[in-house]
């Protein structure tokens, strides 16, 4: 079988530039969300990293707890591929690990989102709260709301 000529050439062509053009891994990098205003040592402190369909739900991919300590807390996350997100974490003061709401979805438990959005008839959109982590990761840092 023989083929045309050029084909070689143009199949080498083609080779090249998947090669090229084909996408680079996304590396991950560590990501530490430092929790500020924590206003006593109840409970415990529940970081979540999400993505925008996640957001505000409890089913983000990333998340992480540690045990509430007055004024500051951090956690680290390991790997998280690069992206735009944003981080929601409240403290859980009974341990029941969800966010205790009044009868008209008040927040009893302190709050807090990336980039300390105002927070006044309703949770922040997530263009509010969005940060975009590179492969180096970062530090993300942001206050509970006490109220």
């Amino acid at each position: 079988m023989r083929l045309k000529p050029g084909f070689s050439r143009y199949f080498l062509t083609g080779a090249v530039l998947t090669c090229v053009l084909a996408p680079l891994p996304a590396f991950a990098g560590p990501v530490t969300a430092v929790i500020e205003n924590v206003p006593d040592d109840s409970g415990t402190i529940r970081v979540a990293i999400c993505t925008e369909d996640e957001f505000l739900k409890p089913s983000c991919r990333y998340h992480a707890e540690t045990k509430a300590v007055a004024q500051k807390v951090s956690v680290s996350f390991a790997d998280i591929p690069p992206g735009i997100y944003a981080v929601q974490a409240f403290q859980d003061r009974n341990g029941n690990a969800k966010l205790d709401r009044s009868f008209i979805g008040i927040p009893k438990e302190p709050i807090g989102f990336s980039r300390n959005p105002k927070v006044s008839y309703g949770p922040p959109g997530f263009d509010d709260c969005a940060v975009k982590l590179t492969p180096a990761g970062g530090v993300l840092t942001l206050s509970l709301i006490t109220r």
